[in-house]
């Protein structure tokens, strides 16, 4: 695995032509990070609630009383996948582009990313807002979502008017489209712009949808948004981006198996998602190990696990950038798999997204030995 690894360090080393732009949207959030704790030792220290498991059971023995827990909200970012997939994709080089709920005007969370992007438009006059509790283990994110309901054909048919958006889409190597789930009328939106922008097209970009947790979402919702994924393939391949968790939920509404988290298992998983959304590809991210599933066969990869990681929230997003760059550069699904794997432990440990240098330094060096999970395995690649 290491030579895969090298190789394509390598390749970040040596692609030194501009690459294509990549347009994101929609969703911007303001987002609070938060520990909850367990313990509060002086002014300036407290233990923190360890996990997730350790938070329900407080949870529940509250149950039928009064409780009162502490919290600390350790900083507030910018946030919504589509501005952490542009925080690091621009991080990695890559133009980017960014159609947003950010408010009318800006809220000042995102000034520092809006800097870093080629070109920035809000399409929204109040973003998200996010309370994101995170633990060893995991997260809890609580988002207040209402004022994204004016998302709609409506609003955005408008902002079409006057074609910045699709001109943005013609000099586009990659669309990538988020957080359908928190939008109501998302499925609408893309159904829109597939008639009126991407039919358009005629340079076949490629696309790449995260859809966000769905668990909130009717199974009637889920539906009609699967149903319109195979409508962005007349335009362009189209990827879909998921964890295990939101995998085994469209599997479940589709009649499909769920899976543990073996990666054979989930990777035969993809396979099944992938035929019957009838799109290009399906990835799907797992704590320690990621796998595609594309025509004509697919693979599984082995990730860098960090049992402890500095920040955990927008870690997804920032697989789905290094993904998203491999597709840019041309790789194969190991390269794109292997960067979007780096990107995510590079952060995870960091808090940050990487350079393209700080990412070729990673899988030379880092990608392997800093692993907690294991010892390390070569791609396993099904035909």
């Amino acid at each position: 695995m290491q030579a895969l690894l090298s190789q394509i360090a390598r390749h970040l080393h040596e692609s030194t032509a501009p690459l294509p732009g990549v347009v994101v949207g929609f969703d911007g959030f303001v987002d609070e990070m938060i520990s909850v704790v367990a313990e509060r030792q002086s002014l300036d220290a407290f233990l923190p609630v360890p996990d997730i498991a350790t938070f329900g059971r407080l949870v529940t023995a509250a149950a039928g009383h009064s409780s009162l827990r502490e919290i600390v909200v350790t900083a507030v970012h910018p946030g919504g996948c589509a501005i952490n997939l542009g925080d690091g994709l621009a991080a990695l080089g890559v133009p980017v582009e960014a159609f947003a709920t950010l408010g009318e005007p800006p809220h000042r969370a995102f000034t520092p990313v809006i800097a870093q992007f080629r070109q920035c438009h809000s399409w929204g006059q109040e973003p998200g807002r996010t309370l994101a509790m995170e633990f060893r283990d995991g997260k809890l994110m609580f988002s207040a979502v209402r004022q994204l309901a004016n998302f709609d054909p409506q609003l955005v048919a408008g902002k079409l008017a006057d074609g910045t958006y699709a001109a943005a889409c013609t000099g586009a190597g990659l669309i990538a489209l988020t957080d359908w789930t928190l939008f109501p009328h998302m499925t609408a939106v893309w159904r829109l712009l597939q008639e009126r922008v991407f039919s358009t097209l005629t340079h076949r970009p490629a696309f790449f949808v995260d859809l966000v947790d769905p668990s909130s979402r009717s199974e009637g919702d889920i539906r009609a948004m699967t149903a319109a994924l195979a409508g962005f393939e007349a335009a362009g391949p189209l990827t879909l981006g998921l964890n295990h968790n939101e995998a085994n939920i469209l599997t479940r509404v589709l009649g499909l198996p769920a899976t543990g988290e073996d990666p054979g298992a989930v990777l035969e998983q993809a396979e099944q998602l992938r035929q019957q959304l009838a799109i290009s590809e399906v990835v799907v991210h797992c704590l320690k190990f990621a796998v595609s599933a594309q025509r004509g066969g697919g693979l599984t990869l082995k990730g860098s696990y960090c049992a402890q990681p500095k920040k955990s929230t927008g870690a997804g997003d920032r697989f789905n950038a290094g993904f998203c760059l491999g597709s840019l550069l041309g790789l194969e699904a190991s390269g794109r798999l292997a960067l979007g794997c780096a990107a995510s432990s590079f952060f995870i440990r960091n808090g940050r997204s990487a350079s393209r240098a700080e990412l070729a330094a990673f899988l030379e060096r880092d990608y392997l030995a800093l692993d907690e999970g294991g010892p390390a395995s070569s791609p396993q690649i099904m035909q």
